[in-house]
C-alpha cells in the first residue's frame, strides 16, 4: 500500500490552528493530501502551513472566523474557484463557554456558542455539500464530545451544542447515503491535551492526558480506510 493514499485529494480542517485541528491537517497532509487550514489565528495557521511544508506536504491557509456571518461563502466560493471537488471535511471548530448551571448561562454567551457549534457546522456543510458531492467518496467528520450525548452538571451549555452538531451531521449522513458517496462520521476525542481542556480543568497534569495526536491519528485513518454511514467512535 502506497504511504501516500490521499495524494491527490482536497481535505479542509477546521479549527487548524492548534490542538487537535492542527496535528489532523499535518496528519492528512503527511498522507498525501492538500490541506486547506481553516482557523481565527493567522500566526497559528502560518506556523502549521510551514509544518507541512517542511515535511514535503502542501497546504493552503484560509484565516477566517466561521462565526461571521458571510465568512462561509466566502470561504466556500474561494475553494470552488481553485478545486472542483471536497475529499475530507474536518468539522473540528468549536468554543467551550463558561462551565455554569443551567439558570446561570447567559443568553448573549449562549447566543455565540450555538453560533459557532451549531449553525456555523450547518452553513459550512450547506456551503460545501456541491463540493462534497462531486467527490468520488467523500468524508465528512464531526469532532464532538461526551457531554453531547450524557448530560454533565455545568455543562449544559457545550452538551447541548454537540448535541445538536451531531444531530445534524448525523441527519446529513442519512440523507446522502443513498444518493452519492457522502459518509459521515462522529469522533469524541475523550480526554485530550488541547487549551479547551485545560481551560475545562485548570488542575489537571496535562501530561495525564493523551496527545492530540492519537486523535489525528484516527481520523486520518477513518479518511483512509473509509466507515459505514453514521460511524460513531470514542478515542480511548
Amino acid at each position: 500500500m502506497t504511504d501516500k493514499p490521499l495524494e491527490g485529494r482536497l481535505a479542509l480542517v477546521t479549527g487548524a490552528s492548534r490542538g487537535i485541528g492542527a496535528a489532523t491537517a499535518i496528519a492528512l497532509a503527511a498522507k498525501g493530501a492538500h490541506v486547506v487550514l481553516t482557523a481565527r489565528t493567522p500566526g497559528g495557521l502560518e506556523e502549521v502551513e510551514t509544518a507541512i511544508h517542511d515535511a514535503g506536504g502542501s497546504a493552503t491557509i484560509a484565516p477566517l472566523d466561521l462565526a461571521e456571518s458571510e465568512a462561509i461563502g466566502r470561504l466556500a466560493s474561494a475553494i470552488g474557484d481553485r478545486w472542483d471537488a471536497l475529499d475530507i471535511l474536518v468539522l473540528n471548530a468549536g468554543m467551550l463557554g463558561s462551565l455554569s448551571s443551567v439558570p446561570a448561562i447567559d443568553p448573549k454567551e449562549m447566543a455565540q456558542v450555538l453560533t459557532l457549534n451549531v449553525s456555523a457546522q450547518a452553513a459550512m456543510i450547506a456551503a460545501f455539500d456541491p463540493m462534497l458531492k462531486k467527490a468520488k467518496s467523500a468524508r465528512v467528520i464531526g469532532v464532538t464530545s461526551s457531554v453531547g450525548r450524557k448530560p454533565r452538571a455545568y455543562w449544559g451549555l457545550y452538551g447541548a451544542s454537540k448535541a445538536a452538531f451531531e444531530t445534524l451531521l448525523g441527519a446529513y449522513g442519512d440523507e446522502m447515503a443513498e444518493i452519492s458517496g457522502i459518509r459521515t462520521a462522529i469522533v469524541d476525542p475523550g480526554a485530550t491535551r488541547t487549551k479547551m481542556r485545560a481551560r475545562a480543568y485548570p488542575g489537571e497534569d496535562p501530561n495525564s492526558v493523551k496527545d492530540p495526536q492519537v486523535v489525528a491519528d484516527r481520523i486520518v485513518a477513518l479518511a483512509v480506510d473509509g466507515f459505514e454511514p453514521g460511524h460513531f467512535e470514542r478515542v480511548a
